[in-house]
């Protein structure tokens, strides 16, 4: 791994500590056990906290690195103790996913919990949770494809009509 690929973990990881810590005072309503039972099942059918489970793992590799860089002498005490760390911080896991679960219950009644639960437990909803990620994957992947060519278009464009304005006065 390296740093590149953990920039979108991060920001992932970011955008749901934002949105779990700004969201409005009048939102920080008590959520019943039941309606937390619900956002846990809709997450948990559709694999929605598997996204971030290479947070710690990448978290302590970086953490590793730096130190090594910093003192390779020290490695192998690095390794280790980065490690018993790591193990120690895995505990605060449930702090995410607790997080996870209200961001669910902010946005759907207990109902509509249920209703997704069910639709996500058929073939179709299984097939929907499995085939998510890549056709999100994918669409990105088209979308700045196509912002690249609309890009390199747009600009031979412009740059052929200034081409064409800077000639006309010329040609009077």
């Amino acid at each position: 791994m390296n740093l590149k690929s953990l920039i979108p973990l991060g920001s992932a990881f970011a955008a749901v500590m934002m949105v779990a810590s700004y969201t409005p005072a009048a939102a920080e309503d008590e959520f019943t056990e039941s309606h937390l039972n619900a956002a846990r099942e809709v997450v948990a059918v559709t694999d929605s906290l598997s996204t971030f489970d290479d947070i710690l793992p990448l978290l302590a590799e970086q953490t590793r690195t730096l130190f090594i860089q910093s003192d390779p002498s020290r490695t192998q005490e690095v390794i280790d103790v980065t490690n018993e760390v790591a193990l120690q911080l895995a505990a605060k896991r449930g702090d995410l996913n607790g997080i996870i679960y209200e961001v669910w219950a902010r946005r759907f009644t207990e109902e509509e919990l249920r209703e997704l639960a069910v639709f996500y437990q058929s073939p179709l909803g299984a097939k929907l949770t499995k085939n998510g990620p890549t056709i999100t994957a994918l669409s990105i992947g088209a979308a700045r494809q196509w912002q690249d060519a609309i890009s390199t278009e747009m600009v031979s464009l412009v740059r052929e009509e200034l081409d064409k304005r800077a000639a006309a006065p010329a040609a009077e």
